[in-house]
């Protein structure tokens, strides 16, 4: 009986996450889809608790409070506190903490096969596979915080790292098959020097990653945790953990696939470290020069012109300047001039951060153009006001073979017939490369704070 109902309420939490994930496409039902995932997760940890009562005696539950307790806690808190700009460093450590959670689990069961437990070879595989990719996963997403963060040393690093990697990765996979076919040579010598071979890969393939890849790199950890949590699943026969690690594992793959396209890289090179290059751009600025527009001439150009986009980046994020860009989006409408928003597919620091962050502000999904869409509608605008990005606008992706973005494709923002770039110094984009944009003939600064600048530009335009 009890067995029956715990298999039923596992099935109805894993459609909870397959409607919670379908509503999560839209931001329109991104709410509600996270509601209904989070419901299902609810009572899929119930029904794991609970479900144990029909079988052996359980004794923990007292340690397990404690622990429900605890992670309540600092979800509640973080969801609190946390600002929009930070999100991609708190996915990461939320991703970093599901990596965590699958190594103990494997270890866990590691130990009791070095107690005697027999164990068949797939099982063995499974529990060696999952203290893997748990232990890729948890320091792999440490780096990426402390990239996002920006307190990591970009120096540690190791040389020829890419090979390094490929090595690193063939001695694991030999090993986790070698023991998984003789379990008698397991020993306590074998299980410290895997944990401690799969968090140093962890570090050595992520740490080379540039940091204008981050998007790539969180959306691949993310799928590795979801792959981790579906084998502690099969190891502990717990379904709603197999379903909901195969949900977010493939769902993480798909979304690395997309943000490898749209950053023309292939999966190949994000499993060997092998990203965002270390080659230096091969142009010289030399003695080049800027041209800076005023508040007022920029807003007669707005307040006459026809169709105006928005390229919105991560300076936008960190200027929480989002709710103000949409007050001149609406000031603008009422003026009879078109306004939409070009989004690339990696703009800001993580997959979606720049829907996430103009939903926010209320401004209608239909609005946000994809790179395709965008580029097509770039040709020939009047005005095209780039907040805070920087190398999703690079034409040194298309026409300098040098550089660390080469071959990214790019919101070709050069094609409008005016661009303005919002941006508080000259310094380099996160890809550490300076942007041939800004010196072209057709493109002017509007240097200062991205909130700050909007804020006058609303002023003004009212005034005009």
């Amino acid at each position: 009986m009890y067995s029956s109902i715990t298999d039923l309420c596992y099935l109805i939490s894993t459609v909870f996450f397959i409607i919670g994930l379908k509503r999560l496409s839209s931001p329109k039902t991104a709410t509600k889809g996270n509601a209904l995932a989070a419901t299902g997760m609810i009572l899929g940890i119930l029904t794991a608790l609970f479900g144990a009562l029909g079988g052996e005696p359980v004794n923990n539950y007292g340690v397990i409070a404690v622990a429900l307790a605890l992670g309540i806690t600092i979800g509640l808190i973080a969801a609190k506190k946390v600002e929009m700009t930070a999100m991609p460093e708190l996915v990461s450590l939320f991703n970093g903490f599901g990596g965590a959670g699958t190594l103990a689990l494997a270890v866990v069961e590691l130990v009791g096969y070095l107690s005697g437990v027999e164990a068949s070879f797939g099982v063995l595989l499974t529990v060696l596979s999952a203290l893997f990719i748990g232990a890729v996963s948890f320091t792999g997403s440490l780096v990426a915080f402390g990239k996002l963060k920006g307190i990591w040393n970009e120096k540690l690093k190791l040389p020829f790292s890419a090979y390094i990697n490929v090595l690193l990765l063939l001695i694991v996979m030999i090993a986790l098959i070698y023991y998984s076919i003789n379990p008698s040579a397991i020993s306590l010598g074998f299980v410290l020097g895997l944990i401690f071979l799969s968090l140093f890969y962890g570090f050595s393939f992520v740490s080379p990653i540039g940091g204008g890849d981050m998007p790539v790199v969180i959306a691949f950890l993310n799928s590795l945790t979801g792959i981790g949590a579906a084998l502690a699943g099969i190891v502990y026969t717990n379904n709603v953990m197999l379903f909901g690690g195969i949900l977010v594992g493939a769902s993480g793959i798909i979304l690395t696939v997309l943000m490898c396209n749209a950053m023309n890289r292939s999966l190949a090179q994000v499993l060997v470290g092998n990203f965002g290059g270390t080659s230096s751009s091969s142009s010289d600025d030399g003695d080049k020069v800027v041209k800076e527009v005023t508040m007022s001439d920029l807003a007669v150009q707005l307040k006459y012109a026809k169709r105006v986009l928005v390229v919105p980046g991560y300076g936008l994020a960190v200027a929480q300047a989002q709710h103000v860009c949409r007050e001149l989006e609406v000031l603008l409408e009422d003026e009879g001039v078109e306004v939409k928003y070009a989004i690339h597919p990696v703009a800001g620091r993580m997959p979606g951060h720049m829907n996430v962050l103009l939903a926010e502000s209320d401004v209608p999904y239909e609005k946000l153009l994809d790179l395709d869409d965008a580029n097509k509608s770039l040709e020939g605008a009047d005005v095209v006001l780039v907040i805070g990005a920087n190398d999703v606008v690079n034409p040194a992706a298309k026409t300098d073979s040098g550089s660390p973005i080469y071959g990214m494709p790019i919101l070709e923002v050069e094609n409008a017939h005016q661009v303005v770039v919002f941006k508080r110094s000259m310094n380099p984009g996160y890809a550490g490369v300076q942007n041939e944009l800004f010196f072209k003939d057709k493109t002017k600064m509007l240097f200062g704070d991205a909130k700050q600048s909007l804020s006058g530009l609303v002023k003004e335009l009212a005034e005009v």
